[in-house]
């Protein structure tokens, strides 16, 4: 079987802009990237800001708006969500009919794992010891600023291991953007596979790329980890690595 394959089809000219296969691919690695770190940030910055609301115990109307959000996103398939945004979302608000599919994709993603980051953020606020709220309020400052100066610090320190593990779930997920056309890898991979009729060789070099993709997320989060890791309160390697 491995006398049959053929690694040079990635020299091919596919007679488009770009000059070979290989330079083709690493430009669809590039969109893959792009959709994963944009949707990354949206949901760090959404998820967030839900996390905080569902542990604001004096406010149950925010609770309670966080957690129709997390359970209305994380409850749904996200290639159902990637088709709603894509086709129903762009039909109810007309403004929204001349976003790229590009940018339908980054929010569905990035709102997808929004949920999923808030629940994060959640436990992590919830896992601290009351007296660093009492703390705050005892040193004088609002709500607002106990949790952006005592409490979100000491959070996401604590809840470093599992970020990681959506932040490279964020890259795998991307993968569903080729289902509106959006020109990532696995996109690259269904177009030049059956354009070539070389599908092995394409799939591998698609999945090495997602997997230096992850692996490169991995490493920056573990060295992340370990310079902000909190003595007895995070463990070792919870992310994964």
């Amino acid at each position: 079987m491995g006398s049959s394959w053929d690694w040079e089809v990635f020299l091919r000219d596919p007679g488009g802009a770009d000059p070979t296969y290989w330079q083709w691919m690493l430009s669809c690695w590039g969109w893959t990237v792009s959709v994963s770190l944009l949707a990354l940030i949206l949901a760090l910055v959404v998820g967030t800001g839900i996390g905080i609301l569902r542990t604001l115990q004096d406010r149950p109307m925010l609770v309670r708006l966080g957690t129709i959000w997390v359970e209305a996103f994380r409850n749904v398939p996200l290639l159902v969500q990637i088709f709603l945004w894509y086709h129903v979302v762009p039909a109810i608000f007309p403004a929204m009919k001349s976003f790229s599919s590009f940018v339908l994709v980054v929010l569905a993603l990035g709102f997808f794992t929004s949920a999923r980051i808030a629940e994060q953020v959640r436990s992590g606020i919830q896992t601290l010891p009351r007296g660093q709220r009492y703390a705050g309020m005892a040193m004088g400052f609002t709500t607002p600023q106990y949790y952006r100066y005592v409490l979100l610090p000491m959070a996401f320190r604590i809840i470093i291991p599992p970020l990681t593990s959506e932040a490279m779930n964020i890259f795998k997920n991307s993968s569903v953007a080729f289902a509106v056309s959006v020109t990532e890898l696995t996109w690259f991979a269904i177009q030049v596979g059956e354009e070539t009729s070389r599908p092995i060789e394409i799939y591998f070099g698609v999945t090495a790329l997602y997997v230096i993709s992850a692996f490169a997320i991995n490493r920056i989060m573990a060295v992340i980890e370990k310079r902000t890791r909190i003595p007895g309160l995070v463990a070792a390697s919870g992310g994964g690595h």
